[in-house]
């Protein structure tokens, strides 16, 4: 089995590469158990902070290989899509990995692709880039988040124009529509997703997975349990050895040097 998924550290950040790209990197089985696993790689290993989600070659994915997914999906469920590890990386079936992720997205940006960047937390575009949400032209309906999520992340006019139409779209309205978060040359997008994860990862690991958590749990449980999850999480995080730290770099002037501890 060729290696669907590469894994690379450059410092504490986990850049992970999709690499079928003689199929357009459609998704196969095997493509989303790798991704499954490099997430769990991230998720459980101390010392990564961040990660990056790129393609190789030139398109991100032209969406799921239908004939290698489809009987797994008609058999066992959506459930499929989330792989036999820790952390599905649509997070909808299982828990979303608790670090923060950077997508890179370029060229032919399918179906999944979509569904991908809704589920990361920071999405930079190539503006090569080509979105399309093409389930119901197929006959189907997407069921790795797009139904769930881009409503509430892109406004419901902005999301049944596409979910209900499979048209496609470009870096521009991407942006316009908030899908991603900026645009690039096509080429410099992988640098600039790794820029940004390098960024997060110099911040307190703390901070940065409590600040995730509780957004997250405001986008899925509402504003109350938010308020007091935060309640919770606030104590533990203001009482670390970062938020001493935190305040000490400020008070001497220098550039914090975070443990997360």
């Amino acid at each position: 089995m060729s290696e669907r998924i590469t894994v690379e550290r450059d410092e504490n950040v986990l850049v992970i590469g999709i690499n079928r790209p003689e199929k357009r990197n459609a998704f196969d089985l095997e493509t989303i158990e790798q991704l499954a696993a490099a997430y769990e790689k991230l998720g459980k290993d101390d010392d990564l902070r961040a990660g990056v989600l790129f393609a190789h070659g030139a398109h991100f994915s032209a969406g799921l290989d239908l004939g290698n997914v489809g009987p797994a999906v008609a058999e066992r469920g959506p459930h499929a899509l989330a792989g036999s590890h820790a952390y599905d990386p649509f997070g909808i079936w299982k828990d979303q990995v608790p670090k923060p992720v950077v997508m890179a997205v370029n060229g032919i940006a399918f179906t999944l692709s979509i569904e991908l960047a809704l589920a990361c937390d920071v999405v930079i575009a190539a503006d090569d880039v080509r979105f399309a949400q093409l389930e119901i032209a197929r006959g189907i309906l997407p069921f790795g988040g797009a139904t769930i999520r881009a409503t509430a992340q892109l406004g419901w006019g902005n999301a049944m124009r596409y979910l209900l139409t499979a048209d496609e779209f470009g870096a521009a309205e991407a942006l316009r529509i908030g899908l991603v978060q900026e645009v690039v040359p096509a080429g410099q997008h992988v640098d600039r997703a790794r820029a940004i994860a390098k960024r997060i990862a110099k911040q307190a690991p703390r901070g940065v997975q409590g600040t995730l958590a509780n957004a997250r749990v405001a986008a899925t449980q509402g504003q109350r349990a938010a308020v007091d999850h935060l309640a919770t999480l606030l104590p533990r995080v203001m009482n670390s050895e970062d938020a001493a730290e935190g305040l000490a770099s400020f008070l001497q002037r220098r550039e914090a040097r975070f443990t997360g501890r």
